[in-house]
């Protein structure tokens, strides 16, 4: 289904496959926070994931998902669906805004360090009743980063719950390193094109439920997924990736990282300008 090679477990034939990439979970190391405590730190350590956390206001995030609303109409329009709306910084200058936004950077500086880069952001609204789910899976597996210190930060443009297919997460998975999977079938109805059998011999899912506005945080290493939406309810987030800005990226996917934060001694991400298009 993905139609961006972000998301392509091996894109340009085996070239991640054959990347020598470091997939350990680094632990977070801060002595000094700016706005998590000490405690959210080593939760994050011994879990892979925080939440939540209020990074919009309630008319904030209505202009947000209204502008959203204008844009997933202009994509369908296109002939695309729902979650073709990917590196959308690149191009929507508004989404540019937000994945810089001090409030997401502050709570990202506080687990990767003071040199960071903002490489990814994806649209995933699932439709009422699309059938659609994001099978069980990590990050890392479709990220050619190395090595693996990255976060995504997963903001809610609707609210999300059980009922409508919130994300849900396998506390600890992080620490077991990179996983087997498997390709996807058809048939599944995956979102992605990976899939990680059985994940419960890695601990128990826990949901993510969200108000539109609230964000969570995990580790790129942490196994996660969600249900297909058989609501009525549309569920909307948009996804922001974040790295250290001492990870190095293959195939070119430096050229997507902004600094959002401090700087990039090595030149190595090419930090785009803002786009004009909103």
């Amino acid at each position: 289904m993905a139609s961006d090679k972000e998301f392509k477990a091996v894109p340009d034939g085996d070239a991640l496959a054959t990347m020598e990439r470091d997939l350990r979970f680094h632990k977070i190391r801060n002595d000094d926070p700016t706005v998590l405590s000490e405690d959210q730190i080593e939760r994050f350590n011994r879990e892979g994931y925080l939440r939540p956390f209020r990074v919009f206001g309630e008319n904030e995030i209505s202009e947000i998902r209204s502008y959203f609303d204008e844009l997933l109409q202009k994509y369908l329009a296109e002939g695309k669906d729902s979650y073709s709306i990917s590196t959308a910084h690149l191009k929507h200058g508004r989404v540019y805004d937000i994945l810089k936004k001090p409030e997401i950077v502050a709570l990202v500086k506080d687990l990767l360090g003071d040199d960071v880069v903002g490489w990814g952001s994806h649209f995933f609204c699932k439709m009422p009743h699309d059938g659609k789910s994001v099978a069980w899976h990590q990050d890392a597996s479709y990220w050619p980063l190395s090595p693996s210190k990255a976060v995504t930060v997963w903001l809610a443009i609707d609210d999300a719950d059980a009922g409508n297919a919130n994300m849900r997460f396998i506390a600890g998975s992080h620490h077991y390193g990179h996983m087997t999977f498997r390709p996807s079938g058809s048939h599944e109805q995956n979102v992605l094109n990976q899939t990680i059998d059985h994940p419960e011999q890695y601990g128990t899912p826990v949901d993510d439920p969200l108000l539109a506005g609230e964000c969570s945080i995990h580790s790129d290493l942490l196994l996660h997924g969600s249900e297909a939406n058989e609501s009525d309810r549309r569920r909307c987030a948009l996804t922001l990736r974040y790295a250290a800005a001492d990870v190095r990226a293959g195939m070119d996917w430096n050229e997507k990282g902004v600094i959002v934060s401090g700087s990039d001694p090595s030149g190595h991400w090419k930090n785009p300008p803002r786009p004009d298009a909103e």
